[in-house]
Protein backbone atom coordinates (compact mmCIF):
# COMPACT_ATOMS: atom_id res chain seq x y z
CA UNK A 1 0.00 0.00 0.00
CA UNK A 2 1.14 3.15 -0.54
CA UNK A 3 2.45 5.69 2.06
CA UNK A 4 0.07 8.53 2.47
CA UNK A 5 1.16 12.03 1.25
CA UNK A 6 2.84 14.63 3.72
CA UNK A 7 1.13 17.44 3.86
CA UNK A 8 4.11 19.74 2.78
CA UNK A 9 5.25 20.17 -0.69
CA UNK A 10 7.15 17.68 -2.18
CA UNK A 11 10.25 19.57 -3.51
CA UNK A 12 10.55 17.28 -6.86
CA UNK A 13 6.50 18.29 -7.72
CA UNK A 14 7.05 21.87 -7.08
CA UNK A 15 10.04 21.75 -9.56
CA UNK A 16 8.11 19.32 -12.43
CA UNK A 17 5.56 20.03 -14.60
CA UNK A 18 2.25 18.19 -15.48
CA UNK A 19 1.18 17.98 -19.51
CA UNK A 20 -1.58 16.48 -19.82
CA UNK A 21 -2.17 14.36 -23.69
CA UNK A 22 -6.20 15.07 -23.54
CA UNK A 23 -7.25 15.34 -27.75
CA UNK A 24 -8.41 11.58 -28.32
CA UNK A 25 -11.26 10.98 -29.49
CA UNK A 26 -12.08 7.62 -28.15
CA UNK A 27 -13.75 5.89 -30.57
CA UNK A 28 -14.52 2.85 -28.98
CA UNK A 29 -17.15 4.43 -26.52
CA UNK A 30 -19.30 5.05 -29.72
CA UNK A 31 -21.69 7.65 -29.52
CA UNK A 32 -20.51 8.74 -26.51
CA UNK A 33 -17.57 10.49 -27.78
CA UNK A 34 -19.93 12.26 -30.92
CA UNK A 35 -19.49 15.25 -29.27
CA UNK A 36 -17.20 15.61 -26.34
CA UNK A 37 -13.75 14.00 -26.39
CA UNK A 38 -13.14 10.82 -24.07
CA UNK A 39 -11.26 12.92 -21.38
CA UNK A 40 -14.14 15.06 -20.96
CA UNK A 41 -16.79 11.99 -20.75
CA UNK A 42 -18.84 12.04 -17.15
CA UNK A 43 -17.82 9.76 -14.72
CA UNK A 44 -18.27 8.76 -10.56
CA UNK A 45 -21.20 11.36 -10.76
CA UNK A 46 -19.98 14.50 -10.90
CA UNK A 47 -16.64 14.21 -12.54
CA UNK A 48 -15.33 13.87 -15.87
CA UNK A 49 -12.70 11.48 -16.73
CA UNK A 50 -9.29 14.23 -17.17
CA UNK A 51 -10.18 15.29 -13.27
CA UNK A 52 -8.32 11.93 -12.50
CA UNK A 53 -5.08 12.62 -14.13
CA UNK A 54 -5.65 16.25 -13.18
CA UNK A 55 -6.31 15.45 -9.50
CA UNK A 56 -3.25 13.03 -9.10
CA UNK A 57 -0.90 16.00 -10.35
CA UNK A 58 -2.84 18.27 -7.73
CA UNK A 59 -2.27 16.08 -4.91
CA UNK A 60 1.15 14.88 -5.96
CA UNK A 61 2.40 18.53 -5.85
CA UNK A 62 2.36 19.64 -8.97
CA UNK A 63 1.68 23.30 -9.37
CA UNK A 64 2.29 23.84 -13.28
CA UNK A 65 -0.21 21.85 -15.32
CA UNK A 66 -0.97 22.62 -19.14
CA UNK A 67 -3.79 20.27 -21.29
CA UNK A 68 -3.35 19.70 -24.99
CA UNK A 69 -6.65 19.31 -26.88
CA UNK A 70 -7.85 18.74 -29.98
CA UNK A 71 -11.24 16.63 -30.45
CA UNK A 72 -13.98 18.05 -30.14
CA UNK A 73 -12.43 20.06 -27.17
CA UNK A 74 -15.58 22.49 -26.54
CA UNK A 75 -17.11 20.89 -23.54
CA UNK A 76 -13.51 19.68 -22.17
CA UNK A 77 -11.92 23.13 -22.14
CA UNK A 78 -15.26 24.88 -20.71
CA UNK A 79 -15.00 21.65 -17.80
CA UNK A 80 -11.81 23.55 -17.06
CA UNK A 81 -12.14 26.43 -17.34
CA UNK A 82 -15.02 26.08 -14.76
CA UNK A 83 -13.59 23.96 -12.39
CA UNK A 84 -9.60 24.61 -13.21
CA UNK A 85 -9.34 28.13 -12.45
CA UNK A 86 -7.54 28.54 -9.03
CA UNK A 87 -3.87 28.22 -10.10
CA UNK A 88 -2.26 31.16 -9.68
CA UNK A 89 0.39 33.21 -11.30
CA UNK A 90 1.69 35.06 -8.71
CA UNK A 91 1.81 31.86 -6.68
CA UNK A 92 4.42 30.25 -9.05
CA UNK A 93 1.51 28.11 -10.26
CA UNK A 94 -0.33 27.66 -13.36
CA UNK A 95 -2.72 26.08 -15.34
CA UNK A 96 -2.39 26.53 -19.52
CA UNK A 97 -5.09 24.79 -22.16
CA UNK A 98 -3.43 24.08 -25.38
CA UNK A 99 -6.03 23.32 -28.18
CA UNK A 100 -4.19 22.18 -31.69
CA UNK A 101 -4.03 25.63 -33.65
CA UNK A 102 -1.06 25.05 -36.18
CA UNK A 103 1.42 26.75 -34.25
CA UNK A 104 4.56 25.33 -35.66
CA UNK A 105 2.59 25.15 -39.07
CA UNK A 106 -0.33 26.25 -40.98
CA UNK A 107 -1.12 23.16 -42.48
CA UNK A 108 -0.67 20.64 -39.74
CA UNK A 109 -3.04 20.10 -36.48
CA UNK A 110 -1.54 17.82 -33.43
CA UNK A 111 0.07 14.63 -35.97
CA UNK A 112 0.74 12.98 -32.81
CA UNK A 113 1.40 12.91 -28.94
CA UNK A 114 4.45 13.66 -29.29
CA UNK A 115 4.67 16.61 -31.92
CA UNK A 116 1.24 17.91 -29.27
CA UNK A 117 3.78 18.72 -26.77
CA UNK A 118 6.83 19.91 -29.67
CA UNK A 119 4.32 22.29 -30.79
CA UNK A 120 4.14 23.84 -27.06
CA UNK A 121 8.19 24.15 -26.68
CA UNK A 122 7.97 27.52 -26.42
CA UNK A 123 5.87 27.71 -23.86
CA UNK A 124 7.73 24.74 -21.61
CA UNK A 125 10.91 26.44 -22.05
CA UNK A 126 9.31 29.70 -20.78
CA UNK A 127 8.10 28.25 -17.62
CA UNK A 128 11.19 26.18 -17.04
CA UNK A 129 10.59 23.55 -15.34
CA UNK A 130 13.23 20.55 -14.17
CA UNK A 131 10.99 17.78 -15.18
CA UNK A 132 8.09 16.50 -17.48
CA UNK A 133 5.53 14.69 -15.96
CA UNK A 134 3.49 13.46 -19.02
CA UNK A 135 0.26 12.11 -18.64
CA UNK A 136 -2.70 10.47 -20.62
CA UNK A 137 -6.04 12.36 -19.92
CA UNK A 138 -8.38 9.11 -20.21
CA UNK A 139 -7.91 6.86 -17.59
CA UNK A 140 -8.84 6.21 -14.33
CA UNK A 141 -6.97 5.98 -10.98
CA UNK A 142 -5.05 7.67 -7.91
CA UNK A 143 -1.43 8.11 -8.16
CA UNK A 144 1.53 9.76 -6.53
CA UNK A 145 3.77 10.98 -9.26
CA UNK A 146 6.09 12.55 -6.31
CA UNK A 147 7.08 9.32 -5.91
CA UNK A 148 7.93 8.45 -9.51
CA UNK A 149 9.31 11.79 -9.95
CA UNK A 150 12.21 10.14 -7.03
CA UNK A 151 12.63 6.87 -8.69
CA UNK A 152 13.51 8.93 -11.85
CA UNK A 153 16.05 11.34 -10.63
CA UNK A 154 17.10 8.44 -7.87
CA UNK A 155 18.19 5.63 -10.97
CA UNK A 156 19.47 8.20 -13.74
CA UNK A 157 17.22 7.62 -16.13
CA UNK A 158 16.39 9.39 -19.48
CA UNK A 159 12.28 8.22 -19.12
CA UNK A 160 11.06 6.71 -16.54
CA UNK A 161 7.37 4.47 -17.72
CA UNK A 162 4.78 3.55 -15.50
CA UNK A 163 3.45 0.01 -15.94
CA UNK A 164 1.52 -2.39 -14.48
CA UNK A 165 0.87 -6.00 -15.19
CA UNK A 166 -2.09 -6.78 -17.07
CA UNK A 167 -3.54 -9.97 -18.91
CA UNK A 168 -2.06 -11.23 -22.17
CA UNK A 169 -5.32 -10.79 -24.14
CA UNK A 170 -6.00 -7.45 -23.19
CA UNK A 171 -2.09 -6.29 -23.50
CA UNK A 172 -3.31 -5.45 -27.16
CA UNK A 173 -4.28 -2.31 -27.13
CA UNK A 174 -0.84 -0.93 -24.89
CA UNK A 175 2.50 -0.28 -25.10
CA UNK A 176 3.95 -3.77 -23.74
CA UNK A 177 7.72 -4.07 -22.35
CA UNK A 178 10.28 -5.98 -21.44
CA UNK A 179 12.34 -5.55 -17.89
CA UNK A 180 15.80 -6.86 -16.74
CA UNK A 181 16.05 -7.56 -12.93
CA UNK A 182 17.86 -4.00 -13.09
CA UNK A 183 14.38 -2.29 -13.91
CA UNK A 184 15.92 -1.24 -17.53
CA UNK A 185 12.97 -1.60 -20.25
CA UNK A 186 15.11 -3.73 -22.81
CA UNK A 187 12.38 -4.25 -25.30
CA UNK A 188 8.76 -1.84 -26.24
CA UNK A 189 6.30 -3.10 -28.61
CA UNK A 190 3.39 -0.50 -29.35
CA UNK A 191 0.21 -2.24 -29.64
CA UNK A 192 1.62 -5.98 -30.54
CA UNK A 193 -0.49 -8.62 -31.83
CA UNK A 194 1.17 -11.11 -30.14
CA UNK A 195 2.00 -9.33 -26.38
CA UNK A 196 5.14 -11.00 -25.12
CA UNK A 197 4.69 -12.45 -21.89
CA UNK A 198 6.27 -11.55 -18.33
CA UNK A 199 8.94 -14.21 -17.58
CA UNK A 200 7.58 -16.84 -15.46
CA UNK A 201 4.15 -15.33 -15.92
CA UNK A 202 2.63 -16.88 -19.36
CA UNK A 203 -1.04 -14.92 -18.91
CA UNK A 204 0.76 -11.62 -17.74
CA UNK A 205 2.13 -9.09 -20.27
CA UNK A 206 3.80 -5.43 -18.42
CA UNK A 207 1.98 -2.45 -20.29
CA UNK A 208 2.85 0.53 -20.07
CA UNK A 209 0.12 3.22 -18.92
CA UNK A 210 0.76 6.34 -20.82
CA UNK A 211 2.83 8.27 -17.82
CA UNK A 212 6.30 8.78 -18.50
CA UNK A 213 9.08 11.23 -16.26
CA UNK A 214 11.52 13.39 -18.31
CA UNK A 215 14.22 15.97 -17.58
CA UNK A 216 13.00 18.56 -19.27
CA UNK A 217 16.49 19.08 -21.46
CA UNK A 218 16.51 15.79 -22.39
CA UNK A 219 13.10 15.60 -23.57
CA UNK A 220 13.08 19.22 -25.38
CA UNK A 221 16.24 17.04 -27.76
CA UNK A 222 14.40 13.74 -28.07
CA UNK A 223 11.11 16.04 -29.46
CA UNK A 224 13.27 18.15 -31.84
CA UNK A 225 15.10 14.74 -32.86
CA UNK A 226 11.91 13.19 -33.89
CA UNK A 227 10.66 16.28 -35.26
CA UNK A 228 12.59 16.21 -37.98
CA UNK A 229 12.14 12.45 -38.82
CA UNK A 230 10.13 12.26 -41.85
CA UNK A 231 9.31 8.45 -41.44
CA UNK A 232 8.53 9.39 -37.73
CA UNK A 233 4.77 9.22 -36.31
CA UNK A 234 5.43 11.36 -33.67
CA UNK A 235 3.96 9.30 -31.14
CA UNK A 236 5.91 8.37 -27.80
CA UNK A 237 4.82 4.82 -28.10
CA UNK A 238 5.46 4.53 -31.50
CA UNK A 239 8.58 6.47 -31.72
CA UNK A 240 9.98 7.92 -28.92
CA UNK A 241 9.66 5.97 -26.33
CA UNK A 242 11.22 2.63 -28.45
CA UNK A 243 14.06 5.32 -29.44
CA UNK A 244 15.08 5.87 -26.30
CA UNK A 245 14.98 1.90 -25.50
CA UNK A 246 17.24 1.34 -28.01
CA UNK A 247 19.75 4.17 -27.59
CA UNK A 248 19.22 5.76 -23.99
CA UNK A 249 18.25 4.26 -20.48
CA UNK A 250 14.36 3.66 -20.51
CA UNK A 251 13.22 2.62 -16.51
CA UNK A 252 10.22 0.75 -15.62
CA UNK A 253 7.76 2.09 -12.50
CA UNK A 254 5.74 -0.07 -11.52
CA UNK A 255 2.81 1.26 -10.86
CA UNK A 256 1.99 -0.35 -7.13
CA UNK A 257 4.99 1.75 -6.12
CA UNK A 258 2.82 4.52 -5.80
CA UNK A 259 -0.68 3.90 -6.37
CA UNK A 260 -2.93 5.71 -3.90
CA UNK A 261 -5.03 3.50 -1.36
CA UNK A 262 -7.21 4.46 1.13
CA UNK A 263 -8.14 1.94 3.77
CA UNK A 264 -10.96 0.63 2.10
CA UNK A 265 -9.22 -0.53 -1.16
CA UNK A 266 -7.77 -3.64 -1.27
CA UNK A 267 -5.74 -3.57 -4.37
CA UNK A 268 -4.07 -1.18 -6.76
CA UNK A 269 -6.82 0.28 -8.87
CA UNK A 270 -6.33 1.58 -12.90
CA UNK A 271 -9.02 1.95 -15.28
CA UNK A 272 -9.03 1.98 -19.27
CA UNK A 273 -12.70 3.10 -19.48
CA UNK A 274 -12.37 2.83 -22.79
CA UNK A 275 -15.34 0.99 -24.12
CA UNK A 276 -19.03 0.87 -23.36
CA UNK A 277 -19.12 -2.31 -21.41
CA UNK A 278 -15.44 -1.17 -19.36
CA UNK A 279 -16.91 2.46 -18.99
CA UNK A 280 -20.46 0.90 -17.75
CA UNK A 281 -18.56 -1.39 -15.16
CA UNK A 282 -16.08 0.86 -14.09
CA UNK A 283 -19.22 3.15 -12.73
CA UNK A 284 -21.67 0.48 -11.55
CA UNK A 285 -18.87 -0.84 -9.52
CA UNK A 286 -18.97 2.30 -7.69
CA UNK A 287 -22.66 0.97 -6.29
CA UNK A 288 -20.44 -1.77 -3.98
CA UNK A 289 -20.57 -1.60 -0.18
CA UNK A 290 -16.77 -1.48 -0.94
CA UNK A 291 -15.68 -0.14 -4.28
CA UNK A 292 -12.37 -1.03 -6.19
CA UNK A 293 -11.89 3.19 -6.09
CA UNK A 294 -12.65 4.99 -2.94
CA UNK A 295 -14.01 8.61 -4.18
CA UNK A 296 -14.65 9.18 -0.62
CA UNK A 297 -10.91 9.25 0.54
CA UNK A 298 -10.85 12.96 1.85
CA UNK A 299 -6.89 12.70 2.02
CA UNK A 300 -6.45 12.49 -2.03
CA UNK A 301 -9.85 13.97 -3.21
CA UNK A 302 -10.73 14.18 -6.99
CA UNK A 303 -11.37 17.96 -7.75
CA UNK A 304 -13.69 19.01 -10.33
CA UNK A 305 -16.26 21.70 -11.46
CA UNK A 306 -18.82 21.84 -8.50
CA UNK A 307 -21.81 22.68 -9.98
CA UNK A 308 -24.57 24.45 -7.63
CA UNK A 309 -27.32 22.27 -7.28
CA UNK A 310 -30.08 21.49 -4.46
CA UNK A 311 -29.76 18.10 -2.49
CA UNK A 312 -31.35 15.12 -4.05
CA UNK A 313 -34.76 14.88 -3.86
CA UNK A 314 -37.06 11.31 -2.92
CA UNK A 315 -40.97 11.73 -2.93
CA UNK A 316 -44.30 9.79 -2.82
CA UNK A 317 -44.58 6.82 -0.49
CA UNK A 318 -47.63 4.93 -1.40
CA UNK A 319 -47.29 1.02 -2.74
CA UNK A 320 -46.16 1.12 -6.31
CA UNK A 321 -45.03 4.15 -6.39
CA UNK A 322 -42.13 5.06 -3.93
CA UNK A 323 -39.38 7.15 -4.27
CA UNK A 324 -36.52 5.28 -3.78
CA UNK A 325 -32.56 4.37 -4.42
CA UNK A 326 -30.82 1.13 -3.13
CA UNK A 327 -27.19 0.43 -3.61
CA UNK A 328 -26.93 3.51 -5.99
CA UNK A 329 -25.11 6.87 -6.13
CA UNK A 330 -27.70 9.48 -6.60
CA UNK A 331 -26.01 12.95 -7.31
CA UNK A 332 -27.46 17.06 -6.34
CA UNK A 333 -30.23 18.06 -8.37
CA UNK A 334 -31.75 14.67 -8.80
CA UNK A 335 -35.25 13.55 -8.16
CA UNK A 336 -36.42 10.34 -7.40
CA UNK A 337 -40.19 10.89 -7.66
CA UNK A 338 -42.28 7.88 -7.20
CA UNK A 339 -39.54 5.37 -8.69
CA UNK A 340 -36.56 3.20 -8.07
CA UNK A 341 -33.33 2.87 -8.55
CA UNK A 342 -31.07 -0.07 -7.67
CA UNK A 343 -27.42 -0.48 -8.41
CA UNK A 344 -27.65 2.63 -10.41
CA UNK A 345 -25.40 5.66 -10.58
CA UNK A 346 -27.27 9.03 -11.13
CA UNK A 347 -25.42 12.15 -12.56
CA UNK A 348 -26.50 15.66 -11.48
CA UNK A 349 -30.04 16.87 -12.56
CA UNK A 350 -31.90 13.39 -13.23
CA UNK A 351 -35.31 12.91 -13.24
CA UNK A 352 -36.63 9.39 -12.51
CA UNK A 353 -40.84 10.20 -12.74
CA UNK A 354 -43.60 7.79 -11.10
CA UNK A 355 -43.81 3.84 -11.68
CA UNK A 356 -40.12 3.80 -13.43
CA UNK A 357 -37.46 2.06 -12.38
CA UNK A 358 -33.75 1.85 -13.16
CA UNK A 359 -31.28 -1.16 -12.59
CA UNK A 360 -27.29 -1.51 -13.47
CA UNK A 361 -27.95 2.38 -14.97
CA UNK A 362 -25.64 4.90 -15.46
CA UNK A 363 -27.83 7.95 -16.05
CA UNK A 364 -25.66 10.99 -17.20
CA UNK A 365 -26.44 14.48 -16.27
CA UNK A 366 -29.88 15.95 -16.75
CA UNK A 367 -31.85 12.74 -17.94
CA UNK A 368 -35.32 12.54 -17.34
CA UNK A 369 -36.57 9.05 -17.45
CA UNK A 370 -40.57 8.75 -18.13
CA UNK A 371 -43.42 7.69 -16.43
CA UNK A 372 -43.70 3.66 -16.35
CA UNK A 373 -40.41 3.00 -18.28
CA UNK A 374 -38.63 -0.02 -17.23
CA UNK A 375 -34.61 0.67 -18.14
CA UNK A 376 -31.78 -2.41 -17.10
CA UNK A 377 -27.75 -2.12 -17.84
CA UNK A 378 -27.58 1.00 -19.74
CA UNK A 379 -25.72 3.83 -20.18
CA UNK A 380 -27.44 6.72 -21.13
CA UNK A 381 -26.87 10.12 -22.63
CA UNK A 382 -26.79 13.89 -20.85
CA UNK A 383 -30.19 15.35 -21.58
CA UNK A 384 -31.94 12.41 -22.77
CA UNK A 385 -35.41 12.28 -22.56
CA UNK A 386 -36.79 8.64 -21.94
CA UNK A 387 -40.52 8.51 -23.20
CA UNK A 388 -43.11 7.35 -21.46
CA UNK A 389 -42.90 3.29 -21.06
CA UNK A 390 -40.04 2.46 -23.07
CA UNK A 391 -38.72 -1.02 -22.26
CA UNK A 392 -34.75 -1.63 -22.24
CA UNK A 393 -32.97 -4.64 -20.74
CA UNK A 394 -35.32 -7.36 -21.12
CA UNK A 395 -35.19 -8.31 -25.23
CA UNK A 396 -31.56 -8.06 -26.52
CA UNK A 397 -33.23 -8.44 -30.11
CA UNK A 398 -35.26 -5.55 -29.90
CA UNK A 399 -32.69 -3.55 -27.93
CA UNK A 400 -30.27 -4.45 -30.32
CA UNK A 401 -32.51 -2.98 -33.43
CA UNK A 402 -33.10 -0.05 -31.33
CA UNK A 403 -29.91 1.02 -29.50
CA UNK A 404 -26.10 0.18 -29.42
CA UNK A 405 -25.77 -2.92 -27.79
CA UNK A 406 -22.50 -4.17 -26.42
CA UNK A 407 -21.40 -8.19 -27.01
CA UNK A 408 -22.13 -8.39 -22.94
CA UNK A 409 -25.49 -6.82 -23.38
CA UNK A 410 -25.19 -3.09 -21.73
CA UNK A 411 -27.43 -0.81 -24.00
CA UNK A 412 -25.98 3.15 -24.73
CA UNK A 413 -29.32 5.20 -25.61
CA UNK A 414 -28.84 8.46 -27.36
CA UNK A 415 -31.66 11.30 -28.27
CA UNK A 416 -30.74 10.87 -32.12
CA UNK A 417 -31.61 6.98 -31.05
CA UNK A 418 -34.90 7.67 -29.28
CA UNK A 419 -35.43 10.15 -32.16
CA UNK A 420 -35.68 7.46 -35.16
CA UNK A 421 -38.31 5.64 -33.12
CA UNK A 422 -40.88 7.89 -33.20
Amino acid sequence: MSDRKEATAAPLARTAMAFVLAGGRGSRLMELTDRRAKPAVFFGGKSRIIDFALSNAMNSGIRRIAVATQYKAHSLIRHMQRGWNFLRPERNESFDILPASQRVSEHNWYMGTADAVHQNIDIIEDLAPRHMVLLAGDHVYKMDYEKMLAQHVESGADVTVCCMAVPRAEATGFGVMQVNDAGMIVDFVEKPADPPAIPGRPDLALASMGIYVFDTTYLIEQLKRDAADAASSHDFGKDIIPHIVAHGRAVAHRFERSCVRSSAEEAPYWRDVGTVDAYWEANIDLTAATPGLDLYDRDWPIWSYAEITPPAKFVHDMDGRRGEAIASLVSGGCIVSGAKARRSLLFTNVRLNSFSSVEGAVLLPQVTVGRRARLRNVVVDRGVHIPEGLVVGEDPVLDAARFRRSDKGICLITQPMLDRLR
